[in-house]
């Protein structure tokens, strides 16, 4: 472990000290924010500090196991040989788990999404594939627990959706599915193909981070906004009041509409969040390219002309092109069961980012030796 991990997690050791004696105080928790804020911070860090402590007493542990090797004794040579080597490798296993820990987390992770997908390259073969999706990560949110709730939905009367727009709710929703934004694409016969021929569709998907106000804060005098009657499929009219709202955003040419509810003010509303969270996902879409400019890896970017998953029928497999990850389980993943794909993206992308930290850890140290921890 690098001095600099060792002098960070001293340093968390330190504050999970200072938070446990805080949540005891009958003063703090007689303020119940400032209690809660205290709480959350320290069930944050107390995993890290578990493992820590587990690795210094392991540590001392192997530090006598190999004191025992100087010995004249044969057997006792044997057995602490026998001991040191097993500690060495539970000692690898915490260093790894402490690693992973000691990455930034996103701080985005606990929001609520907003789930747009649409029909791409295909006609209305693309159009099935996207409702295909939307079914897709609709039964991952049922077995996650996730409220599905949609804002926005155009279909193309044969069963495929050109375009939804759906809020998710839930634990953890934006951590498990911001590495599905980009180009999904399928290679399938189509169910009106008659020779049997292979076709190729695509179909995007953009994950945004539900924006709250705080976060984006849109001046009135910044939208445009028109009122329209609802249309159903092939403009068949859904209600003939003007309950349909379209939201230009002027200073970014951003365009919402929603015609989902029979309220003006509801679409209205719904609107809005939908504007917040693009507006929000562009504001930290150009925080993460300022910062990754220079980066080689593209995994997790989001951009949307990136192929990032090729869907075979043919062959019941999935691909995940960013992370050379294949899987015969298409079928299955069709039903919701996407964890060991956004497990296998989410892994390749701590540990990239685990590389990028301890490179920027050892820049720093080359370039400034003093600010170690013995400076």
């Amino acid at each position: 472990m690098t001095p600099q991990a060792h002098e960070k997690l001293k340093s968390v050791a330190a504050r999970y000290e200072e938070l446990t004696r805080l949540v005891s105080d009958s003063k703090v928790q007689a303020d119940p924010p400032t209690y809660r804020a205290h709480a959350k911070a320290l069930a944050e860090i107390e995993p890290l500090v578990e493992y820590y402590r587990q690795f210094q007493q392991l540590d001392a542990e192997l530090k006598d196991a190999r004191e025992l090797l100087t010995s004249g004794d044969a057997e006792m040579k044997a057995m602490a040989t026998e001991e040191a080597t097993r500690l060495e490798r539970e000692l690898g296993v915490i260093e790894k788990e402490i690693n992973v820990l000691l990455v930034p987390k996103d701080p985005n992770d606990s929001r609520n999404v907003v789930l747009e997908i649409r029909a791409g390259t295909g006609g209305d073969e693309a159009a099935l594939f996207a409702g295909d999706l939307f079914r897709m990560y609709s039964r991952y949110a049922e077995r996650r627990g996730w409220r599905v709730d949609v804002m926005n939905l155009s279909e193309n009367g044969l069963g495929g959706i050109k375009e939804v727009i759906a809020s998710l709710e839930g634990k953890l929703v934006y951590r498990f599915l911001k590495y599905e934004s980009g180009v999904h694409r399928v290679q399938r016969v189509p169910a009106t193909e008659a020779s049997g021929r292979i076709h190729t569709s695509t179909a995007t998907v953009a994950v945004l981070p539900e924006a709250e106000e705080i976060d984006i804060h849109i001046d009135p005098k910044d939208l445009r906004v028109d009122t329209f009657c609802s249309q159903g499929p092939g403009g068949q009219s859904v209600n003939t009041t003007y309950s349909a709202v379209r939201l230009t955003h002027l200073p970014s040419g951003v365009v919402v509409s929603q015609q989902d509810e029979k309220s003006q003010v509801k679409n209205r509303a719904k609107a809005l969040k939908v504007l917040r969270s693009r507006l929000y996902e562009m504001e930290m879409r150009k925080q993460q390219d300022a910062l990754a400019k220079e980066r080689r890896g593209q995994v997790g970017t989001g951009e949307r002309s990136e192929k990032i998953r090729t869907y075979n029928f043919k062959e019941n497999r999935i691909t995940d092109h960013r992370i050379n990850f294949t899987m015969h389980q298409l079928t299955n993943a069709l039903d919701g069961d996407l964890d060991e794909l956004i497990a296998q993206v989410e892994a390749h992308t701590e540990a990239d980012k685990l590389k990028q930290a301890t490179e920027a850890e050892a820049d720093s140290t080359a370039s400034n030796p003093k600010s170690g921890p013995d400076a």
